[in-house]
Formats: structure tokens, sequence, C-alpha cells
């Protein structure tokens, strides 16, 4: 079997299915797409435009929880928790990690202060929100690294650019989010799963925005 995954350098969701690869210890190759001149090729594996895709023997797997579910199923070191209740809401707080992904774009993309400022506080409501699910564990499920914590490193990453730029209160006064933050950053698999130039990538792209948070860098 060989497998190749379809990639953004900023894309959260392509970082996703990077960690999960590497947690399983999974051999893949990884091949770029620039989705502002998307070859014609890549419309042919990605019916949404989207990354990630992940090809396997060439066959084409695209949606990030799909890609996941898959690995799951095919791949060794599983990270769901082999309970079904567990594994339900294990996968219900991986599409809450969604949802907070489309909250940060709504953030840097926010075009007033206002809309910029409704999208702080909708972001803050969310991690007060998961504070409460954690306990005093290094990970979500305690002492095993689990696809909730694959799905939220990508998510924290962000926070490591947003706070250089300002403080936002986001995330302020959270001692587990604080602690499982650290942790997710110091894990192998998830410092590796974007490139070392991924921080000045990102502000190019805030930048660009043309949005309050762009205002508010330059």
């Amino acid at each position: 079997m060989t497998l190749e995954l379809m990639s953004h350098h900023l894309c959260p969701y392509v970082q996703r299915a990077v960690i999960a690869l590497t947690e399983k210890g999974v051999q893949f190759e990884r091949t770029y797409i620039d989705l502002a001149n998307k070859p014609a090729w890549f419309r042919d594996v990605s019916p949404l435009g989207k990354t990630p895709v992940l090809l396997v023997d060439g066959t084409p797997i695209f949606e990030s929880a799909v890609i996941l579910e898959y690995l799951e199923e095919t791949q060794p070191n599983r990270l769901h928790p082999a309970d079904p209740l567990d594994r339900a809401r294990h996968r219900a707080w991986i599409e809450f990690g969604s949802t907070v992904l489309n909250d940060i774009a709504g953030f840097y993309s926010a075009r007033d202060e206002g809309a910029f400022r409704a999208r702080t506080d909708g972001l803050t409501e969310k991690f007060a929100r998961l504070e409460d699910e954690l306990d005093d564990d290094p990970w979500f499920a305690g002492t095993t690294f689990s696809l909730v914590d694959a799905v939220f490193g990508p998510v924290f990453r962000y926070f490591d650019t947003f706070e250089t730029i300002g403080d936002f209160g986001i995330l302020a006064n959270r001692p587990r989010i604080g602690r499982w933050r650290r942790a997710l950053a110091a894990r192998p698999s998830i410092a590796g799963a974007v490139t070392t130039d991924y921080p000045e990538r990102l502000r190019d792209f805030l930048v660009r925005r043309g949005s309050h948070l762009s205002a508010l860098m330059t």
C-alpha cells in the first residue's frame, strides 16, 4: 500500500492527518498543493477542491474526518478508545474542534471591530466549555494520546501567532487548557506536522486577509 497526502502548508485539517499518520508510524509521501492555483489533476482527485486528500494506491479519500476513520480501520496504533460510548464522545469533540476552527477563520477574517469582538467572544465561550471538559492529565482522555489531541494541536498552533499580535484574552485563565496546550506543542508528531516556516507563512496569510486583525498587525 502506498499513501500520498495532498497537503497545503497552512491547512489545519491536513495537520490532523499528518499527526495521525505519524503517531501510527505509517510511511507516506506528502505533496503540497497551491490552492490558489490548483492543478487540473488535483480537481480530479478532490471533488470539493480542498485539502487534505489521501491517495491510497492512487484511490482518493477526501475530507479529514473520513481520512482519520480510514486510518483507524486499516493502520496500527489505534487512536480512538475501544469502548463504543467513549469513541462516540471523542468523535463529538472532534466535531467541536472543527467548529472551533470555523470560528478561528471568522476571527481572522472579521472585517470590522464589531464582528471581530463577536468572534472573540464566541471563541472565548467555546474554550471556557472545553476547560470544563478537561482534567489534570496531559491529554484529552487522560494518559493516552487520542485523535481529539491530534485535532486540537493545530487549533492551539494558531494562538502561538495570534498572541504575538495582541492579548485577546481567549485562552486567559484556562489552566487545564494551558497544560494541555503545552503538552501538545511538545509532542513530536504535532511539532513536525508543519514546515519550519509555518509562522512566517501564517503571518503573511493573515496580513493579506485585509481584515480587522490584518489592520492590527500593520
